[in-house]
Parts: structure tokens; C-alpha cells; sequence
């Protein structure tokens, strides 16, 4: 027999060539998806299958280089590319097994049969390219070892794929066990085969035409690690394009969750999850079209719960709070799926009851009276309240929202004073029997006369505790009353008109304030007054707002005029108009209340509006580690905020954990009780005087 043997530095290259075929094709295996789409998961699955039987082929005619006889050696070219297709086919038909949902033990046996003998095939085929003269003498055993380790190798191969792809072993670690494996297990097979064959003396091979073997080894050896590192390359950045793709999907997803999430909250009460008054204005709207293109009848009904008061400033605001959610809940059981049940605020509910006639109605009525009067539980006690109802009917009681929220108001007032624990149906009658509201406004319409309407004043703070100027807030010194807050009072003037005269005089006395304050140095500070939706909509703010500036010569960037965010969004094309106008006044616009509304970025981000200030609701949980959604709204309207250029102010600071965690997102102001409560402007000379003069 000839003396064979082998350069060991290219059986070393073999191997390692094996290896990284199998790892490049478990790379490119688990880019194969049916959800992206067949026709890409096809081209993954045959970029594999070449990848690999390219890398089972080429270790083959690598190690066939490497074996060396003392004769001249060839291959005839077709049948090494025949073999080379041999091995393509019979690693698609490995993976295309191991890709799929399953993998049963019979499947896989019979599969890595099919593959061993592909491998095996693609091996002998290779021999047999070198036309030896006599035919090589094989040892049937070692053959026979051969074709079962190239079958045992196929079968690892489809194993491990399927195991990589549908266990969660994925990661470069577990590929790469995974390819010295596969490598170890081809090379196996390749050079027990070739022990397998002995070669006579005065064997001749008819392939060899003089072609230098060791140029042609270096040309194959460079051409197939150029094709698997490219096909490992592209693998690689298929998978970080995955990965940025994947993130980004998250991002939108986030951003989508996070925008339901405000879009819900500016349509909802943060206490109850009831629907507020904006999204029950839109509900009333739609049952007002309904009706009038069916000729229907809907209710509403005002809603209040006799003695929360006592029970609130009693017990706690924790046990109101309880006793309001409860009440939700109760009112939300009772109704049909197509009725709305809405807080308004404090203890006053509303119930738009669709398709109902009076009858039904008050039907419904006594059932809240009933539900409602059902004693509460709490840990230490048993709360026992009532409800008032007033009952608006459409089309009788009114032609649109605001006639039928004020004629059921007065119908609610009315139960009051008869007695309570009940509910009535309006009747025109009623607006004169609200003797106590009657006679506040009456009182309302002289206090601008006697001069009872007086401004108290709450600091407002950058992040480095220093004053930057006050919001002036309107306080009402009754004469039997005392001091009124103007909750109680606004709406009236609302109502009566009486709030644009009142408005007036709020501007006038905080200008000439300001202009004191400024003349004694205070040049930095400014003062923010608030403008209610009638106020803001009035045909003469401008040049009020004019006047006032003029006639206490202060300059324009001491003043900051505050509307809600559900006013500047009522009519966002008539105000971007106004604010564009004041905006040239040189004034400063503030939105207040933001995310209580439902803002539209496209109209939010052509506002020439200064700042933003964040709705209370959002503050009132920062820090306690209970509400997460809270913290991630406010940090992404701090971010919103500065990406169009507004200060955010946030309002409602009550304690040092909510001011630093506002501090560590960028806040730029601060305001609330925890800060600085309303005062007097006595007060404030006492307080911050020192401190202007030094700023």
C-alpha cells in the first residue's frame, strides 16, 4: 500500500472552517420566522442550508488537500461541484426539519438518516473525483463507522438547531458549543472515511493533470471563509437590525400605552375613573344629536350626597375619598351599559340616562336614592349619608347641555331644601326657590361696589427655592359670610356675567401690586392671574389687558395670564388668535391644569404660550411609590414640555419628597402649600422683601 499522510496545519483549518460553517448556519437558522413573511423565511432557510453545506463540503476537500500520497493527486471539477450540491441539498432537508414547530424522536431519526447519507455521499463522491487506478481497497467497518457518525452528526446537527431556535438557549455562548460540537462531529466522520481507504502500490491518479494543489488549496480555503464570514456578517447585522427594530416596536408600543393612558386621564376623574365633565359634555352632545334625529327623550340628573361635607372635614379626606369611590360604584351597578355616570367634582355626580321617558327617569332616581342610602362601611364605622337629586328632561327642560346642567342643578338645589334624601323634576318655579344661591348672587352683584372682593397671594418658586413671582387669587370678604373661596362663588358669576367685570378688577389690582413690588426692585418677580373661559373669549380682553398695562406702566413681561387646558383646546383655532395677540402684548401665557385635558399636539405646539403647569392630580402621588403611572406621566410632560420650549411649573407641592423628585426630573417651577401657602400682601413684604432686594 502507498504511505499516506496528512499537513496537519490544514486538517487544523478544516475544522476550524466546520466549526464556523455550523455556527454561521445556526446564526442564519434563527433568522428563519413565518411571521415575517415565507418568501424571506425561505430565503433564510436555503442561506443556511448553503451555508452549511458549503461549510460540510469545503472541511471535506480541505482535509482531502490536506491527505497526501507519494503520487500526484486531482479531482475532476464537475463531480466535486456535484458533491458540493449534495451537501446543500442534504443540509436543507436537515434544517428545514429542525425549523419547524416540532421535531418528534421519529422525524428526527429518520432525517438524520437521509442527511448522514447525504454527507456521506457528498464524501465518497469526492473520492471517487480523483479516478484512482486500481479503485482504493475500503475497510468495510470503518465505512460502516463512517456513514453511522456522519448519520449520529446529522442528527446533533438537527437537534441542537431545533433546540437553539425553540428552547430560549439562543445567545453566542450556546452557538458556539453548539458549532465546536457540529465541527468536531463532520471532521469526525471526514477522517474516518479517509482511514477507511487504503490505496495499492502503483495506484494512479487519472484526475491529476499538474494543476498545483497547494495554489488551488489556498483559492478554496480563501473563497469559502470569504462566503461564511460574509454569511456570518450579514447574520450579525440581520440580528442588530432585529434587536433596533424590536426596540423600536417597544418604543411606539410605550409611547401608544403611554398616550391611552392621557388621553384617558384627560376624560376621566383621577379619584373615581369616572368619566369628568369633558367627556360628559361630549357624551350629552351625542345623545342630543340621537335624539333629535330619532325624536327621543334622554334625562339628566344632577346628583349630590347630603352630609360628605361633615364626613370629609370629620373623618378625613382619606375616608371622603373612600366613601366617593364606593358611591361610583354603586351608581355604576345600577345603570344600563349605554347610560353614563360622571363626577363633576367634590360630592357631584351626573347620570345621562338615554331613551327615557320622565316616568323611567325618576324610576332610576329612586333607585340611587335607595342604593345610595345603604349604610357604608369603613374600618372603624358604619357611614350613613343621603342623595339629592334634580331631574332635567330634553326636550322640555332645555335645548342644549348648559340649559339642562342648570335647570337640573336647580332641581337638585330644590330637593335640598325640601328636605333631601330624594329627587324632584325641574319646574321653572324652582329657579326662584334656590333662595341661598339667589341671594349670593345678589350679594355678587354689589361686592364690586363695596369693594369686598380682595387677592391673597401664593409664591411661586424655580428649583432653587428662590421666588420668582405670585399667582393672585381671588378671595370674596363677605360681610356674613367671611372669607369665600371661589368655588363657591365662580360659578355664579359665570353664570350671571358678572365674571368679566370681577375679572377686570382682579387684573387692575394685581397690575398695580405688581408695579409696587417692581418699583421696589422686585424687577425679576411677575405675577400670574387666571382667566376664565368667558374672560378669555370676551371681545375686550385684548385691550383691557392694554389699558391695565398702560396705566400702571408696568412692563408686559410681568404679567402671566393663566388659562386652563381644556379652554385653550375648546376652540383651538379661535385660541391661537387670541394668545397670538397677547402674545404681541408682550405679556406671558401660561397653560394651567395640563393633563386634565385633551390636548392636541399640533395646536399645543403653535401656542405662543410660555409655560405649562401640571394638574395638582399628577403631583399629589409623587414619592409614594403607589402610583408609577403618575410619575411617568409627569416626567413625560416635563420632557414634552421642554421639547417645545415651555417651562413646566408643577402645581400642588406639598412635601419635600414631591419637590425633590420634581427637582430631579428638570422641573423649572415649583408651587403648592408644601412651598408656601397663600398670603396676604403684608405677608409677602415681611417675608420676601429682604430677599428681592438681594436678588
Amino acid at each position: 500500500m502507498l504511505s499516506e499522510g496528512y499537513h496537519q496545519s490544514l486538517v487544523l483549518v478544516s475544522l476550524i472552517v466546520a466549526m464556523f460553517a455550523s455556527y454561521a448556519a445556526l446564526a442564519m437558522s434563527e433568522r428563519v420566522n413565518p411571521a415575517k413573511g415565507e418568501r424571506l423565511s425561505r430565503w433564510w432557510l436555503w442561506g443556511s442550508a448553503a451555508t452549511l453545506g458549503a461549510g460540510i463540503w469545503s472541511m471535506h476537500f480541505i482535509g482531502m488537500l490536506a491527505f497526501h500520497l507519494d503520487i500526484p493527486l486531482g479531482y475532476d471539477p464537475a463531480i466535486t461541484l456535484l458533491s458540493l450540491l449534495v451537501a446543500i441539498l442534504a443540509s436543507g432537508v436537515a434544517l428545514f426539519q429542525a425549523v419547524r414547530p416540532t421535531l418528534p424522536l421519529t422525524r428526527l431519526a429518520g432525517s438524520a438518516v437521509l442527511m448522514g447519507l447525504g454527507v456521506a455521499s457528498m464524501h465518497y463522491l469526492g473520492m471517487w473525483s480523483m479516478f484512482m487506478d486500481p479503485t482504493p481497497v475500503y475497510d468495510p467497518w470503518l465505512v460502516s463507522l463512517s456513514i453511522l457518525i456522519a448519520i449520529a452528526a446529522s442528527g446533533a446537527a438537527m437537534w441542537i438547531t431545533f433546540k437553539l431556535r425553540h428552547k430560549l438557549h439562543r445567545g453566542w455562548l450556546a452557538r458556539l458549543g453548539a458549532a465546536l460540537v457540529m465541527g468536531a462531529a463532520i471532521g469526525g466522520m471526514h477522517y474516518t472515511a479517509m482511514a477507511a481507504a487504503s490505496f495499492p502500490l502503483g495506484s494512479v491518479c487519472g484526475a491529476a493533470n499538474g494543476t498545483n494543489l497547494d495554489d488551488l488549496s489556498i483559492m478554496v480555503i480563501a473563497g469559502v471563509g470569504s462566503i461564511l464570514f460574509v454569511a456570518f456578517i450579514v447574520t450579525l447585522l440581520d440580528a442588530k437590525l432585529e434587536v433596533r427594530i424590536s426596540r423600536f416596536i417597544h418604543l411606539a408600543r410605550s409611547l401608544e400605552q403611554a398616550n391611552k393612558e392621557l388621553l384617558h386621564r384627560s376624560l376621566h376623574d383621577n379619584l373615581t375613573n369616572l368619566p369628568n365633565r369633558m367627556m360628559l359634555e361630549s357624551k350629552v352632545s351625542e345623545a342630543l344629536s340621537r335624539a333629535k334625529r330619532d325624536q327621543e327623550q334622554f334625562a339628566l340628573l344632577f346628583v349630590d350626597i347630603d352630609g360628605f361635607k361633615t364626613i370629609n372635614d370629620s373623618l378625613g379626606h382619606h375616608v371622603g375619598d373612600s366613601l366617593l369611590v364606593e358611591v361610583a360604584t354603586r351608581l355604576h351597578g345600577i345603570l344600563r351599559g349605554h347610560d353614563t355616570v360622571a363626577r363633576m367634582g367634590g360630592d357631584e355626580f351626573v347620570v345621562l340616562l338615554e331613551r327615557v321617558t320622565v316616568e323611567e327617569a325618576c324610576i332610576v332616581a329612586n333607585k340611587i336614592v335607595s342604593v345610595i342610602r345603604q349604610p357604608f362601611h369603613t374600618e372603624e364605622r358604619a357611614l350613613h349619608v343621603s342623595t339629592s337629586i334634580g331631574i332635567a328632561m330634553y326636550p322640555n327642560h332645555g335645548a342644549n347641555y348648559r340649559e339642562l346642567a342648570i335647570n337640573a342643578d336647580a332641581a337638585m338645589y330644590y330637593t335640598k331644601r325640601a328636605g333631601r334624601n330624594g329627587y324632584h323634576v325641574f319646574e321653572m318655579s324652582m329657579h326662584l326657590d334656590t333662595r341661598e344661591r339667589l341671594d349670593m348672587m345678589l350679594d355678587l352683584g354689589a361686592a364690586l361696589e363695596r369693594q369686598q372682593f380682595v387677592l391673597m397671594y401664593q409664591p411661586k418658586f424655580d428649583l432653587h427655592n428662590n421666588v420668582v413671582g405670585f399667582e393672585a387669587l381671588l378671595r370674596w370678604q363677605h360681610p356674613t359670610l367671611g372669607l369665600v373661596l371661589p368655588d363657591h362663588f365662580v360659578s355664579l358669576a359665570e353664570k350671571s356675567g358678572l365674571i368679566i367685570p370681577i375679572g377686570e378688577w382682579v387684573l387692575n389690582a394685581a397690575c398695580r401690586q405688581m408695579k409696587e413690588w417692581y418699583s421696589s426692585g422686585c424687577e425679576k418677580w411677575h405675577v400670574a392671574i387666571n382667566l376664565s373661559a368667558l374672560q378669555f373669549s370676551h371681545e375686550r380682553l385684548l385691550d383691557v389687558v392694554r389699558q391695565v398695562l398702560a396705566r400702571w406702566e408696568l412692563p408686559p413681561h410681568c404679567l402671566t395670564l393663566e388659562i386652563t387646558e381644556t379652554v385653550a383646546m375648546h376652540n383651538a383655532k379661535k385660541t391661537l388668535e387670541i394668545l397670538n395677540q397677547l402674545s404681541q402684548l408682550g405679556v406671558n401665557i401660561s397653560i394651567d391644569d395640563f393633563g386634565t385635558g385633551y390636548s392636541s399636539l399640533l395646536y399645543l405646539k403653535r401656542l405662543p404660550a410660555n409655560e405649562l403647569k401640571i394638574d395638582k392630580a399628577f403631583i399629589s402621588n409623587l414619592g409614594t411609590g403607589t402610583l408609577m403611572n403618575d410619575q411617568a406621566i409627569v416626567s413625560a410632560i416635563i420632557n414634552l414640555g421642554h421639547t417645545l420650549n415651555f417651562k413646566v411649573i408643577a402645581e400642588g407641592v406639598e412635601n419635600d419628597e414631591q419637590k425633590s423628585f420634581l427637582q430631579e426630573l428638570g422641573c423649572d417651577g415649583l408651587q403648592g402649600f408644601g412651598l408656601a401657602e397663600p398670603m396676604w400682601v403684608d405677608e409677602v413684604k415681611d417675608y420676601y422683601s429682604t430677599e428681592c432686594k438681594a436678588g
